[in-house]
């Protein structure tokens, strides 16, 4: 994605116009064609999609709490790292150019504690990302290179404590240091809960005074990670590494919370790693995959595209695991040759071939046998059994640099060389449909197109109708980033941007012949200052706490009950709105000080809007009639649903329904705001009535059998 995606078409105005239609809704017939099952639902169309921005991966997803681990996020300054000094101990830290043999580790931290008197400690304290997250009875790995220096001859202590230092969460002892680089590695487990609010149990050990069971205690983040020494003398460190328990407990795994929320959206595929993250900033820091494999001393770093640094714990084999732990499959991007530095330097040619041969390598790492060069290093990196893969994309938003006129050219190469062997991959252009559409032409006809969307409430109403239209023979289309996004303010997206969201998908499923595979974008943002690059994203977090958007919602409803084929559906009549009735994003309040500046605006919103969207579907297994039904009316709108084709409906239907105010969001804090509300139908069958609520999103499931 990029900044200049957006397609600003909407006036903006405040939530709950005066002008919006009455509460006295005239009721709509929902007919369905049971019997009358049309296009298949591919089921790879709900899936995610990844980059790293907005601290996704490191300080989000990835569970490594240490920031700036190798030290090289700055070439002068050891940032995030500082002195802790404890009973009037001195001492100091440095960056220096002292590798560790055998490793990618070109930096230490050096640590000077040649002043200390006896009784007296000084370390080296990292603060993590926005704080160190300690959740109570929790163990904790840690593992650094050190090396002494000769006149150091003590032990170390790792611990994590407050940051003030008064506070101690758990610790343990290392060592004794030699004089020569070596791994040194540790375990602790943090303490219990404390006591805040007792409750009192009788027979407890103190005549009715009870164990503590204050279960509304989550954790704290204030909180620094350490490794200091009552020694005086001088130790070098490298590669400071501390996780928590990971999720199905890998070991360079990632963080529990935030792979539950995943999960819990059934995706059936994950597109990684990018996004510019693919790209890079410029040819020396694209995303070279081969740098990215195997113990995490061997991985150089280096500078992502979004203004910092990333670590390379996400590699590769982590992506494949990260897709293998929610049953998905891998779409991956392959880096064609751009970057994101306005096209200064694209690879075309004979530069272009040596990167032709890493895609096929990559290729063979995912999907080779043990008897293959890149299948054996799998192997050797802890997975032999080869991975699933079906699609690969050749670069990323190449249409954005259409003036150079070269991703033919180099589509071409990339196509030409897998094809040939490996002939059952499906190649994704990243060209889209409306480029097509603008007579681009490809040499070799591409499997599937890219279809991207950043775009405001108003476009996405009208374009639950785009793919109508459609050229069935046409090449089909993966929607492979949108969101309901304009204006973009906020972390996560609010209740109205759920809205638009929910009636496009109703349009992708109706269309699912020709868009067979969608995912939301951007996924992950960590919310506290400074972690945002992008507005509007479908799950936040801090160190320590994770939240779903109303979006997020909205794509599990979905996601969770996709069914397998269209049935036909029509509404009867369908309520039309004006754009002064349609639902809009409120506007934040201007900025302290902030000057009125003159100009055009954005373009008039004109025409007329549905006013309910719907999907539906049926199941296979269980012959289960899904509904999908989006209100986005100001009042709620009665239905008189009439399921034809089938011979009966078991009179208990079920399913979920989530509204709120246009303005609503989840935060940390208020993560519970906007969520789902189960349905219980008790009347239902062939014919039966059932009311929308205003401004809802609603998924319904009928019994057929």
């Amino acid at each position: 994605m990029r900044k200049t995606h957006v397609f600003a078409l909407a006036i903006l105005i405040l939530a709950a116009a005066a002008s919006q239609i009455s509460t006295a809704q005239q009721p709509v017939t929902l007919t369905v064609r049971a019997d009358q099952p049309g296009v298949k639902i591919d089921p790879m169309f709900y899936g995610i999609m990844t980059e790293e921005i907005n601290f996704s991966y490191d300080g989000g997803l990835y569970a490594e709490l240490i920031r700036n681990r190798t030290f090289r996020d700055n070439a002068q300054n050891p940032v995030n790292w500082s002195v802790a000094k404890y009973n009037d101990g001195e001492g100091s830290i440095a960056l220096e150019d002292n590798p560790v043999p055998n490793t990618a580790l070109t930096k230490a931290l050096k640590l000077d504690a040649t002043t200390l008197k006896t009784g007296q400690r000084v370390g080296v304290a990292n603060e993590g990302y926005w704080g160190i997250p300690v959740r109570p009875a929790t163990p904790y790995r840690v593992s650094f290179y050190a090396k002494a220096g000769s006149d150091f001859k003590g032990r170390l202590m790792v611990a994590i404590e407050s940051n003030d230092g008064k506070t101690v969460h758990g610790k343990a002892n290392v060592g004794p240091i030699t004089s020569e680089w070596k791994k040194y590695t540790a375990t602790f487990t943090t303490a219990a809960p404390p006591c805040r609010k007792p409750t009192p149990v009788v027979g407890g050990p103190r005549g009715g005074d009870g164990p503590c069971l204050d279960e509304g205690y989550y954790g704290s983040v204030t909180n620094r990670f350490v490794i200091s020494t009552e020694s005086p003398g001088t130790v070098w460190f490298s590669m400071v590494s501390l996780f928590p328990p990971t999720y199905k407990n890998r070991p360079n795994g990632n963080r529990v919370d935030l792979m539950e929320l995943l999960a819990g959206m059934k995706p059936s595929f994950l597109r990684f790693p990018g996004g510019n993250y693919l790209e890079g900033p410029n040819y020396e820091n694209r995303f070279n995959w081969k740098e990215t494999i195997g113990p995490i001393e061997q991985r150089p770093t280096h500078r992502g595209p979004w203004g910092y640094r990333s670590s390379d714990g996400m590699g590769l084999l982590e992506f494949l695991q990260w897709a293998e732990d929610l049953n998905a499959e891998p779409i991956l991007g392959v880096y064609a040759g751009l970057h994101i530095d306005n096209g200064a330097r694209i690879l075309t040619g004979d530069a272009l071939k040596p990167h032709v041969q890493d895609a096929l390598d990559e290729i063979e790492y995912i999907t080779g046998s043990t008897s293959t060069t890149w299948g054996a290093r799998r192997a050797k990196d802890g997975h032999p059994q080869p991975f699933k893969l079906r699609y690969v994309e050749i670069g990323n938003e190449d249409w954005l640099n259409m003036a150079t006129a070269s991703y033919d050219g180099r589509f071409t190469m990339f196509y030409d060389a897998i094809k040939a062997k490996y002939p059952n991959l499906q190649i994704i252009s990243t060209m889209r449909s409306q480029d097509i559409a603008r007579n681009y032409q490809h040499t070799r006809k591409p499997d599937l197109l890219d279809d991207h969307f950043y775009v405001n409430i108003p476009t996405a109403l009208r374009q639950a109708h785009l793919y109508d239209n459609y050229d069935r023979n046409a090449t089909k289309i993966f929607v492979g980033e949108w969101a309901t996004n304009n204006p973009r303010v906020g972390d996560t997206p609010m209740m109205a941007f759920a809205l638009g969201d929910a009636a496009w998908l109703t349009g992708l499923e109706r269309n699912a012949d020709v868009a067979i595979m969608n995912c939301y974008a951007p996924l992950l943002v960590n919310v506290n200052p400074g972690g945002r690059q992008w507005a509007v994203n479908l799950i936040g977090y801090d160190a320590l706490r994770s939240f779903a958007s109303p979006a997020y919602y909205v794509q599990k409803m979905f996601s969770n009950n996709r069914g397998d084929v269209v049935l036909p559906a029509k509404l009867d009549p369908l309520p039309m709105l004006t754009p002064e009735q349609i639902p809009v994003a409120p506007q934040p309040p201007p900025a302290p000080g902030a000057v009125a500046r003159g100009g055009r605006g954005p373009a008039p919103v004109t025409g007329m809007f549905d006013g309910i969207y719907v999907s539906a579907t049926r199941e296979t297994s269980s012959g289960d009639v899904i509904l999908k039904l989006v209100n986005i009316q100001a009042a709620p709108q009665p239905l008189r649903i009439d399921i034809q084709g089938v011979p009966s409906i078991r009179k208990d239907a079920t399913g979920e329904m989530i509204t709120g105010e246009l303005g609503a969001v989840n935060t940390v804090s208020e993560r519970m705001s906007v969520i789902p509300q189960r349905i219980s139908i008790k009347d239902s069958g062939v014919k039966f009535s059932h009311e929308l609520p205003a401004h809802s999103v609603s998924v319904v499931r009928l019994k057929t059998r």
